[in-house]
């Protein structure tokens, strides 16, 4: 009878040893999560292009375009509030290194969803589809884009369109800029032929200069995504930004936000 107690006595102690150790670990998982981190700051940290005209521009001093409205929705559906937000400057070639340091939540920068990516972040379900085009000057000889061989064109380091004009224009003679607007001001400069990168984004350069034109051709079709940490502490927070593209989607809101900021862009696909 005596050993039969200190069993049950001892049982009793290990269940209790587990019941409280497993507790402290989901109090320390729940304190790790992403998704509450945000909501105990009462803000959201996002990465955005400021150089992007339409997606995230400034104008008048301030930041604006349909990353920075999405990112103000996303703000809403977390916190309560669009304007419990902070928004960090990122390019295409740091903005994954911000995300994975820690400096922001999430990056919302016309970030093309591609396998290659998805190794080193998480995507949400796409919120925007572009196709890959070439903007010209207007009375060029440059129809397709086989007539990019042995044409100096410029791309945007960091993005997915160079591998796609090597391989359609073998011969074509790529200059690389750090920035979108770095790009433009050198095709402005006269320093290449054409330039490439998604519609959305030449069609930003397009509305304030009627004297280029995007060909008709589109090359790609890529979803942008939400990009958040490649870690289980993000997977509450991704799944949050789910459920709320699903919502602007199924009402229409995506829709909405591309006749507002791209009422021009020819050749962009209808959102799904």
């Amino acid at each position: 009878m005596y050993m039969l107690k200190k069993t049950i006595l001892c049982l009793m102690m290990l269940s209790v040893f587990v019941l409280t150790g497993c507790s402290r670990h989901n109090e320390t998982s729940e304190d790790n999560d992403t998704l509450t981190q945000i909501k105990k700051r009462g803000e959201l940290i996002v990465g955005v292009k400021y150089d992007s005209k339409p997606f995230g521009f400034i104008k008048d001093g301030k930041l604006q375009g349909y990353d920075i409205d999405i990112a103000h929705l996303m703000a809403k559906r977390i916190l309560g509030n669009e304007k419990l937000i902070k928004f960090v400057e990122v390019d295409a070639q740091n903005r994954i290194s911000k995300l994975n340091s820690g400096e922001v939540d999430m990056v919302i920068a016309t970030m093309s969803i591609n396998p290659k990516r998805a190794e080193v972040v998480d995507f949400s379900l796409p919120y925007y589809y572009a196709g890959q085009a070439i903007m010209i000057r207007k009375g060029t000889a440059i129809k397709t884009v086989g007539d990019l061989n042995g044409r100096r064109v410029i791309i945007v380091l960091g993005t997915t369109g160079e591998k796609n004009i090597r391989f359609l224009a073998p011969e074509v003679i790529l200059q690389g800029y750090k920035t979108y607007q770095d790009g433009f001001n050198a095709f402005l400069d006269r320093k290449a032929e054409a330039m490439t990168s998604d519609d959305s984004i030449l069609a930003g350069f397009v509305m304030d200069h009627p004297e280029f034109m995007i060909l008709p051709q589109r090359y790609s079709q890529d979803g942008y995504g939400i990009a958040f940490r490649k870690e289980p502490q993000s997977r509450a927070l991704k799944s949050e930004v789910n459920i709320a593209i699903g919502e602007l989607r199924r009402k229409g809101y995506l829709n909405f936000l591309k006749s507002k900021w791209l009422p021009s862009a020819s050749g962009n696909f209808k959102e799904k």
